[in-house]
């Protein structure tokens, strides 16, 4: 069942590419200007790792499902996915994976963004560690916090910068 959740993770990965590109393509044509795109492909690679890693860590070392770890996890998985498409449904076209801002929009301040700068990266966070701790696959989980809060921190910084926060 651990691998049908990573798998739908996976699939609902390539949704949100899709919707970004659709995003994307509309955002271009209405003047919008892309922003710190050298981290990108290094953002692809670490969150591409953390489904393979979730994979493999249980597959190779052999990691059981413990239930009073496992299912809170799930809880927080299902909940990292809610607030995710809060996200997405309240930025609309303006949600990208890219840093792509229109000239003259203003700042969201509703749903999440009115407590929040950033929560889609709230979201990140908490399903970066919890998915592999699902099924207990803790040194996916340390490897992908360790990586992505290196990559927020470069990430968050140019996001801050292209909508005027500093």
């Amino acid at each position: 069942m651990y691998y049908l959740l990573i798998l739908a993770v996976g699939i609902e990965r390539v949704v949100e590419l899709i919707v970004s590109k659709r995003n994307a393509r509309w955002a271009f044509a209405h003047g919008g200007k892309e922003f710190g795109h050298d981290h990108y492909p290094l953002m692809v690679t670490i969150h591409t790792a953390l489904l393979l890693g979730c994979a493999a860590e249980v597959w190779a070392l052999h990691r059981p499902f413990i239930g009073w770890l496992g299912w809170p996890m799930l809880g927080v998985v299902a909940l990292s996915q809610t607030l995710r498409w809060w996200c997405v449904t309240t930025l609309g076209r303006r949600w990208n994976t890219l840093v792509i801002v229109v000239p003259q929009a203003p700042l969201v301040r509703r749903g999440p963004y009115r407590w929040l700068r950033h929560p889609n990266y709230v979201a990140v966070v908490a399903e970066g560690l919890a998915l592999p701790l699902v099924h207990t696959a803790w040194l996916t989980a340390a490897a992908f916090t360790v990586a992505n809060a290196v990559l927020l921190r470069v990430r968050i910084r140019v996001e801050n910068a292209a909508l005027g926060y500093t």
